[in-house]
């Protein structure tokens, strides 16, 4: 099926461009060892003494916790993969710092290069909405096998400068920042719930379903499901979009 080209594609990362694992296991366990002294180093940082007072407050510590007892609580999150705000504010800067200095690099699924090379050069602009800081999503893209991808993006949404990824209101946020209608965003994610979300703010959705992933088996309801971004292309009609049954969304208005 060939529908109207969307405005802007907006993506979500672990599941969708990148494997679970990549995050989970690699950059997890990167910030794990490395947050306390982090904290330690950056007494003075504005972000690190507002994520570090959150963290008490969020927890119930008393207002002078050492840095000991707020990991605790962070490696506590961290577990139980909750994406807390000041979690994820520390773990972006001990990520961007070990992207920078060559400690890290980012794993992509080997369609998404290409597929974000041609959906930029044929005029559709990049966006990402992910968990994870605007600053870690930034890096994660700046420092790839591949090159840098950041340079193809336009816009990195997180739950501080857009809200919660499982409500609508999140979604028309951004598209409100974006300058684009609704019905002109697509979003592709691993998670059905996010789908509803952005469907229920009038973007386009499909479904990415990756063979080993976590979501591999979930059930996407009436969203279109790829297995790979090949499966999306540019035709001279338009974008070209998989006919897999009745869309979730609108035409662009």
């Amino acid at each position: 099926m060939t529908g109207t080209r969307p405005a802007w594609i907006v993506l979500d990362i672990e599941g969708t461009t990148s494997s679970t694992r990549s995050v989970r296991t690699g950059l997890y366990e990167y910030a794990r060892p490395r947050l306390g002294p982090w904290i330690d180093a950056h007494p003075e940082d504005p972000e690190v003494r507002d994520a570090v007072a959150r963290v008490r407050a969020e927890a119930g510590l008393a207002a002078d916790a050492g840095t000991a007892d707020v990991v605790v609580v962070l490696r506590r999150w961290m577990d139980g993969d909750v994406k807390a705000t000041p979690l994820k504010t520390l773990q972006g800067q001990v990520w961007a710092a070990g992207f920078a200095g060559g400690e890290l690099t980012a794993h992509f699924f080997p369609d998404v290069p290409p597929a974000l090379r041609a959906w930029h050069a044929a005029g559709t602009r990049l966006a990402v909405f992910s968990s994870g800081s605007a600053r870690a999503q930034e890096s994660w893209f700046r420092h790839t096998g591949a090159g840098d991808l950041a340079s193809l993006v336009d816009g990195f949404f997180d739950t501080v400068n857009a809200g919660a990824k499982r409500e609508a209101a999140s979604y028309r946020r951004i598209a409100e920042a974006l300058g684009a209608p609704a019905g002109a965003v697509l979003f592709l994610s691993d998670v059905p719930a996010e789908l509803d979300a952005a469907a229920e703010a009038g973007w386009r959705t499909t479904g990415v379903r990756r063979p080993g992933e976590p979501l591999e088996e979930a059930g996407f309801g009436r969203h279109r499901v790829v297995a790979s971004f090949g499966e999306l292309d540019f035709g001279e009609a338009g974008f070209r979009e998989p006919d897999l049954g009745e869309p979730s969304f609108g035409e662009v208005r």
